[in-house]
């Protein structure tokens, strides 16, 4: 095993394109990192230079404390699982799982031995002498995973590697290589688009944006303090809401009223002319079913609801809102950007199931203030943003971070 340090690293191309841009990120021995972001963010060709399938423009590339720049892929002992498995059709799944070996010329006995460890971990015994074609997705993924583990490699790099599942299957296989990662305690690196797998399976996320790096953390790190607007935007689902806003004189005027800003959150943010506000849909709740002691240390307001959607465990409901051109133009780069849901015309709130709002009729909503972000309107810099903070576990709720209700296929496109 070993670290992997990346100090200022830079990839440009030919034609002057820059997919990484000044990247510096250390990876612990035996940490699970997940680098992620939308497509053409640059985060499989950061992977592909860790692995040396890219030359780097500048910066130094560091594994095991050694710089790697001009090393081969071969000699850098790692291992890669990509997304398209890449398995021999004409091998049995012990020789796919075998194969790194025997190109190193492994005695028999040891391969033997490598193999069915592996095999054991995976839950292959049973396979062994299967072909690929008569496997599953899943059961494929896993002994392109065997073939990495028995190279002993110092680290583990997964190229999205359960694209090409269907949705059940990748919350199965997302389980089972938490589990083998944790066993092996063998550094690891995850490049995906999928923010689900980012929360779920890494010790930290590193987000992309555009070759730049925006924020590195936990997954509640992420969710409950973004740097800016387009992780905000990025972590949860469905997305942060962000509405404009002014600060004056201590209160922060929103499309919705006015609430006070003098709390610790929002009272560093001083005035401005234009802000904006950021409210997770599930921070929102049906004020009927807000105790009354709960209910006076929060806002409420009266909203006309547009659509709702009742889920059985959650219910939705759409309330439309004005922008100003400023934030509405912002709002639709970024949209773009994630291909993610409208966030600029519309609040998205996530009521208890119970709640009995209702489409075209009036609501109370209520929220408490000292949750909600804000951002700068030109910049996107979080303003309320406490990077300090210690979290007494890293295990989020599942209540505080919610699986995303659309499958990886709906919410993002790779």
């Amino acid at each position: 095993m070993a670290a992997i340090s990346m100090r200022n690293i830079v990839k440009r191309y030919g034609d002057g394109y820059q997919a990484v841009d000044n990247v510096s990120l250390d990876i612990a021995d035996g940490e699970f990192v997940i680098l992620v972001g939308p497509s053409g963010c640059g985060k499989s060709t950061l992977l592909r230079m860790i692995v040396g399938l890219e030359d780097i423009t500048s910066g130094d590339m560091l594994i095991g404390g050694e710089r790697v720049n001009q090393k081969a892929p071969r000699d850098r002992n790692l291992a890669m699982v990509f997304q398209n498995y890449a398995l021999y059709p004409h091998l049995s799944v012990y020789e796919n799982i075998a194969f790194p070996l025997r190109l190193k010329k492994v005695p028999d006995a040891e391969v033997k031995e490598r193999v069915t460890e592996a095999a054991n971990l995976l839950q292959l015994t049973e396979h062994l002498d299967r072909k690929p074609a008569h496997l599953s997705g899943g059961q494929r993924q896993r002994v392109a995973m065997g073939r990495a583990i028995v190279r002993q490699a110092d680290a583990f790099l997964f190229d999205e590697p359960l694209s090409n599942l269907d949705a059940k299957l990748r919350g199965q296989m997302r389980t089972e290589i938490a589990r083998m990662q944790k066993q092996l305690g063998t550094t690891t690196v995850y490049v995906t688009h999928d923010q689900t797998e980012a929360m779920t399976l890494g010790d930290r996320i590193a987000v992309l944006r555009r070759g730049v790096l925006q924020q590195v953390g936990s997954a509640r790190q992420l969710y409950e303090e973004p740097a800016n607007l387009f992780v905000a935007g990025f972590i949860g689902s469905p997305p942060m809401n962000f509405v404009p806003g002014r600060v004056h004189d201590g209160r922060i005027e929103t499309p919705f009223g006015e609430v006070d800003a003098t709390g610790e959150r929002l009272s560093k943010v001083g005035d401005r002319d234009l802000v904006i506000l950021g409210l997770r849909p599930e921070h929102f709740e049906d004020v009927r079913l807000v105790p009354a002691d709960k209910r006076a240390r929060g806002r409420t307001f009266t909203a006309e609801v547009d659509v709702t959607e009742w889920l059985g465990h959650e219910l939705y409901a759409y309330v439309p809102y004005e922008s100003p051109p400023e934030v509405t133009k912002q709002l639709e780069e970024l949209e773009r950007e994630l291909d993610s849901e409208q966030m600029r015309t519309q609040l998205v709130v996530a009521l208890d199931a119970s709640s009995r709002i209702r489409s075209g009729a009036p609501a109370e909503l209520w929220f408490d203030p000292e949750r909600m972000h804000v951002f700068d309107a030109a910049s996107g810099e979080n303003l309320t943003r406490d990077p300090d903070r210690v979290f007494e576990t890293d295990e989020p709720a599942a209540a505080e971070i919610p699986v995303p209700r659309h499958s990886a296929e709906e919410q993002t496109k790779s």
